[in-house]
C-alpha cells in the first residue's frame, strides 16, 4: 500500500510539473489570431513562423525555443520574455522592445532588429550572422557575448565576434 501511495504522489509530481512547463495551445492560438496583449503567456516552443503580428504585447512571456523565423513583429513589446534558444532566423523586429530579455543562444540570423532596444537583454550564445542592428540601442559588453559575421550590421563603432 505505501509503495502504491509512493507511485500516485510520484504521478502527482510529474503530472504537474509538466502542466506547469508545457506550452499553452490557447495562449499560442490566441497570439496567432490577432490577440495584441498576451504578456507573461506561456508560448513555450510556439510556431509563430511566417506570421504578420506586428505591435504584440507579449513582456514576460515564455517564449523559450519558439519559433519566430520570417515573422514580422514590428514593435512589440518582448521586454523581461524568455526568448532563449527561439528561432528568430530572418524575421523582423523593427523598433521592438527586448530590454531585459532572456536572448541566450537565440538564432536571429540573418533578422532585422533595426531600432530594437536591447537594454539589459541577455545575448550570450546568440548569433547575429547576417543580421541588421543599424540603430539598435545595444552595448559592446552584449554583443561580445554573441557572434555574428562580415554581413552583421551593426551600431556605428561597434564590433561582435565571428561565430564558429
Amino acid at each position: 500500500m505505501k509503495r502504491f501511495a509512493t507511485v500516485l504522489i510520484t504521478l502527482g509530481v510529474f503530472g504537474y510539473a509538466t502542466t506547469v512547463f508545457a506550452q499553452n495551445a490557447s495562449q499560442i492560438e490566441r497570439v496567432r489570431s490577432g490577440t495584441k496583449n498576451c504578456a507573461r503567456c506561456n508560448l513555450f516552443q510556439a510556431d509563430l513562423s511566417y506570421q504578420n503580428l506586428p505591435y504584440r504585447t507579449l513582456n514576460g512571456a515564455r517564449l523559450r525555443q519558439a519559433d519566430l523565423s520570417l515573422s514580422t513583429m514590428d514593435h512589440s513589446n518582448f521586454a523581461a520574455a524568455d526568448l532563449s534558444v527561439s528561432n528568430m532566423f530572418g524575421g523582423r523586429f523593427t523598433r521592438a522592445s527586448f530590454i531585459n530579455a532572456n536572448l541566450s543562444k537565440a538564432n536571429m540570423v540573418g533578422a532585422y532588429v533595426g531600432y530594437a532596444d536591447f537594454t539589459g537583454a541577455n545575448l550570450a550564445g546568440a548569433c547575429l550572422s547576417g543580421a541588421n542592428l543599424t540603430g539598435a540601442r545595444i552595448n559592446q559588453r552584449q554583443l561580445n557575448s554573441a557572434c555574428g559575421d562580415h554581413s552583421t550590421i551593426l551600431p556605428a563603432g561597434m564590433t561582435i565576434p565571428q561565430c564558429q
